[in-house]
């Protein structure tokens, strides 16, 4: 099969993903692959300001029967819910990165589910709006997704038979600066409360930042997250309001960080200075660092790639935490 026919699949795969979370109820809805499909708002989404958005799946994949989907467009925000055969009651929100351009689905999504599932955690990939494609208040636009998304998952706790108190997120690259961002600002008033879900806490139970953009300091950033996030020419108090390392509270909670040294898109500086700033506020924190693995990893690495263990040494500080079970 051609480039071009993988990419065709792709964007009808994508379409249908993203056609079924706009048309969702409330009670989700079904994918063909039997992924159960989340809305993350009823009604109006806040921040609509009536713009045209055009939802798109680019297939990046050459090898046949291989998905590297980026999702863009996202009208209407979502979970994908990725059950385990046998769930534990942990969960995980999956956060994929894409420097708030696009969402890269399957390597910081669909495959990270996969190991996890294996675990017996269920898992949620979160389909937030970037924050560049029209809508009001662009700086807090993937922070009220992230929070709502947390909240619903606890709403509905039992339908999908997770436990609340045992709910952590992971994010990858700018969706590890949301992931972080949920971490240190999950008490934040983003949006005004719709409904009961809203009364329950946005606090994940522990956060996996992998190879993470934290600050938005333009000497460490990385400059795509942080024009799609805060436009061109942010103000002091706006960068300082989003770079995570500077909102770590006491209400933070355990956060496992992985970056690896030759990474020439998101400085290791990012993760360095989110390390020290927890351990200088006294939350618990583990970073790992790896001198080889470049960006965008995923669990893409060779095995005989130190940076290939991540995946298992999360696994392990989840289990210590009491979010994964023992």
């Amino acid at each position: 099969m051609s480039g071009a026919d993988w990419s065709r699949r792709g964007l009808i795969g994508g379409a249908t993903l993203l056609t079924l979370a706009a048309a969702a109820s409330g009670a989700g809805a079904q994918t063909a692959a039997g992924e159960e499909v989340v809305p993350l708002w009823p009604g109006r989404i806040p921040g609509a300001r009536g713009t045209a958005i055009t939802r798109k799946i680019e297939q990046r994949s050459k090898t046949a029967g291989f998905d590297d989907r980026w999702v863009t467009g996202i009208d209407a925000p979502a979970l994908v819910v990725k059950r385990p055969a046998r769930a534990t009651g942990a969960a995980v929100l999956l956060v994929p990165g894409g420097g708030y351009g696009f969402l890269s689905y399957d390597n910081e999504g669909v495959e990270q589910a996969r190991w996890l599932n294996a675990l017996g955690v269920t898992c949620f990939i979160l389909l937030y709006r970037l924050p560049g494609e029209g809508w009001n208040d662009r700086r807090l636009v993937p922070l009220q997704d992230a929070q709502r998304a947390m909240r619903l998952i606890r709403s509905r706790a039992a339908s999908f038979g997770v436990d609340p108190t045992r709910v952590a997120v992971l994010g990858f690259s700018a969706g590890g600066h949301l992931a972080g961002s949920l971490a240190t600002r999950h008490g934040e008033a983003t949006y005004a409360p719709i409904d009961a879900a809203d009364r329950l806490s946005a606090r994940p139970d522990l956060a996996g930042l992998i190879y993470p953009v934290i600050s938005m300091d333009a000497a460490i950033t990385h400059r795509g997250s942080r024009d799609n996030l805060l436009g061109p020419t942010p103000d002091a108090a706006t960068v300082a309001a989003a770079s995570v390392e500077r909102r770590i509270t006491a209400e933070t909670p355990p956060v496992f960080l992985v970056h690896a040294s030759d990474d020439d898109t998101v400085p290791i500086a990012n993760s360095l200075n989110m390390y020290a700033a927890l351990l200088a506020a006294k939350r618990p924190a583990e970073l790992h660092v790896f001198d080889e693995g470049g960006h965008g990893f995923g669990t893409r690495l060779a095995k005989t790639m130190p940076a290939a263990a991540w995946p298992t040494l999360f696994a392990a500080y989840a289990r210590r935490k009491g979010v994964f079970a023992g």
